[in-house]
């Protein structure tokens, strides 16, 4: 099969044959049909985030099932799923107290001594975060996928894998925003524009759209915000602060920078919470006041949504098809599997929501 290998960061990925296993008694066959390019895999491809190479990166994805293993039985052969990064093992603490997306079991990946899922001539080929996307197929555990109804269109399901779990459970379940609410969201690409329209189904009082950009602001309010901010105009906490008689309940930060992380602790109100949804790079430290917290405001960080994705995901896919969760508005450009590089790239310039790999086209 065709992927796109990282050999090296800082390199642009090269398109390669890959070969991939055969199913596992627990493990799944995906032909994959679409893959969103998130930054989390520039992060990666950029060596912000360690990661062992060579590697098929790419993690946000949508397919059709070709094969099962043995004693696979949450889906069936010519289901239509969405995989998620989170995969579960379904036993361990996290698991069972209902965090789905905190586990870290070995469990849902093959052990040391068994054949890898991906090889390549010189040996085997590292699976990134359980799924390795920017493949023509995927080769997964069970617990990495759930089955959606067949009408959904398969590419802007591939969105609800990543980036639209993770704005959408940031705002429902990790700071659980409550009708009325203020919300604050910075950064307006595709998890924070999730976010925003998360929000907005919530029954946000207020939604505040917080970006650089402003054609992302302009998209912002189709998905639901009240108010934008552009940092360009001044403190962007100040600006908050003027709009909500002090600050918001909750704040999500979607950037992943020093600066924005601490400007979302200081725009809340006393008894607020701060999301840190971005990638903030290894080794960088925020800096707070320790005065703020006598007001008790809270930081925390919210890993994919803290998401229960086989029960969310279905119920994200009715959403888009009843017309209360916005995706087709997302999508800013549809590549081929051979344009990675250059959807990659667009990414650093900050003007586009998400760019799709199309494996039909």
């Amino acid at each position: 099969m065709k992927a796109a290998v990282l050999r090296e960061v800082r390199k642009p990925l090269t398109i390669e044959e890959v070969q991939i296993n055969k199913p596992g008694p627990r493990e799944v066959l995906i032909r994959t049909a679409a893959a969103g390019v998130c930054h989390s895999d520039l992060h990666f491809a950029e060596g912000l985030y360690p990661y062992p190479l060579p590697a098929v990166i790419g993690h946000e994805s949508a397919g059709i099932v070709e094969q099962v293993g043995s004693e696979v039985r949450s889906v069936k052969v010519g289901d239509h799923v969405v995989t998620c990064l989170s995969a579960f093992c379904g036993r361990c603490e996290h698991c069972i107290t209902g965090h789905l997306s905190r586990c870290v079991s070995p469990d849902t990946k093959r052990e040391a001594g068994d054949e890898p899922r991906l090889i390549e001539t010189q040996g085997p080929m590292n699976q990134f975060l359980n799924l390795s996307s920017f493949a023509e197929m995927m080769l997964i555990h069970e617990n990495a996928c759930v089955a959606i109804r067949k009408d959904m269109p398969l590419d802007l399901a591939a969105l609800i894998g990543c980036s639209v779990i993770t704005g959408y459970g940031a705002v429902t379940h990790t700071s659980g925003v409550r009708p009325g609410e203020t919300v604050a969201v910075i950064g307006c690409g595709g998890i924070g524009l999730a976010a925003i329209n998360a929000a907005a189904i919530a029954g946000a009082g207020r939604i505040i759209a917080i970006d650089m950009v402003g054609s992302k602001l302009n998209l912002a309010k189709h998905f639901g915000a009240t108010d934008v901010v552009n940092p360009k105009d001044g403190d962007p906490v100040k600006q908050v602060q003027d709009l909500t008689n002090g600050g918001v309940h909750h704040s999500f930060e979607a950037v992943g920078l020093k600066q924005t992380a601490e400007q979302s602790f200081r725009m809340l109100t006393r008894g607020g919470t701060a999301n840190i949804i971005g990638m903030i790079p290894v080794g960088v430290h925020i800096e707070l006041h320790g005065a703020e917290f006598l007001g008790e405001k809270r930081i925390q960080g919210s890993v994919m949504g803290s998401n229960r994705f086989p029960v969310d995901m279905p119920r994200l896919v009715d959403f888009y098809m009843s017309g209360k969760l916005k995706l087709n508005e997302m999508v800013s450009q549809r590549v081929k599997l051979a344009q990675v590089n250059e959807a990659l790239q667009e990414l650093k310039s900050g003007e586009l929501a998400r760019s799709v790999i199309m494996f039909d086209a």
